[in-house]
């Protein structure tokens, strides 16, 4: 018996494949930081080889941020970036109403596509999940990255509802932080969705069954790095692109892993390095000065920077 090869898209990747999940910039006193987010984004295209980047999402503290900030953020990395580089960002929320806004809000601010995470705290099961990301779908005319996180939210995709949205047009992707490959494994070989890894862990992994990419937050800091993984992969070198990813594993343990959420190691990192980056907002807390020092020393032993600068007070 002959197997059926999986369906692949021939269009250009809608969302980036070297896409960072990029921090929120904030001044000192807390408030939006646009110029310092353009700054960032710039630097993060040109330095950190990244082709996409993913705005207000997790890492960019979303559940802080206001509508208008979101918009606000979206219209300035566009303007600094938009023509380098895929934005996507993130309209997620537990009420489909607000979702639905926030995608159609997207568009008008210049975006290229939107992040939509399963409906998080109510727990809806899995007609109520279809039909909450296909109101979304259907509210813009951009590209819809599923953001599959079950870890966060307390709702998986299950593989049968990923193959029903799959038949939306305007689904073009999944982030995928299920950590469950068999499920990613079935999706992709029967859809042309384009897999975007949202594990730091699992983005070579992912791309050997057939991944086209990741979203990273480690890539705010080290985005030449993770991007030498794809790279390797892409030039058929497998040996040499496990060893950029395990050569990486210390530093993903140490933004990631820590016990301290991503978007506070990120920042510690950004601020002792003098990138923008800026304070976190509350419920999240700052990183201490023995977590940033080590931060620091893992981050260097990585990338061959020169000792970095204290942390900035924040």
């Amino acid at each position: 018996m002959t197997a059926t090869p999986p369906r692949r898209s021939s269009r250009p990747h809608p969302f980036g494949r070297a896409a960072c999940a990029m921090i929120t910039p904030f001044t000192a006193d807390g408030a939006l930081d646009l110029d310092g987010a353009q700054r960032l984004a710039v630097h993060l295209v040109d330095a950190g080889g990244c082709d996409g980047l993913v705005l207000n999402g997790t890492t960019g503290e979303a559940p802080t941020t206001s509508d208008e900030e979101k918009t606000e953020l979206v219209r300035a990395v566009v303007d600094a970036v938009g023509d380098r580089a895929r934005v996507t960002t993130g309209v997620g929320s537990a009420d489909t109403r607000h979702s639905a806004a926030l995608a159609r809000s997207a568009g008008t601010a210049g975006a290229h596509g939107v992040l939509a995470v399963t409906p998080y705290y109510s727990r809806p099961g899995q007609e109520a999940v279809l039909q909450h990301l296909r109101a979304i779908a259907d509210a813009t005319d951009l590209p819809v990255l599923l953001y599959d996180i079950p870890a966060r939210t307390g709702t998986p995709l299950t593989a049968e509802t990923l193959l029903r949205l799959a038949e939306h047009p305007r689904v073009q992707g999944v982030k995928d932080c299920a950590y469950d490959l068999l499920k990613s494994a079935r999706v992709m070989a029967e859809t042309g969705l384009a897999y975007s890894s949202g594990c730091e862990e699992l983005n070579l992994p992912l791309l050997a069954i057939g991944g086209s990419g990741y979203v990273s937050t480690v890539a705010n800091v080290a985005g030449r790095q993770v991007r030498s993984v794809l790279d390797a992969h892409e030039s058929s070198d497998p040996a040499e692109a496990a060893a950029r990813h395990l050569a990486l594993v210390p530093l993903i343990a140490a933004v990631m892993a820590s016990g301290t959420p991503g978007t506070v190691t990120t920042k510690a990192l950004l601020n002792a390095t003098g990138l923008p980056g800026g304070p976190v907002r509350g419920p999240l807390l700052a990183a201490g000065a023995e977590l940033t020092s080590h931060l620091a020393d893992t981050l260097r032993h990585i990338t061959g920077q020169e000792q970095p600068a204290p942390a900035l007070a924040v």
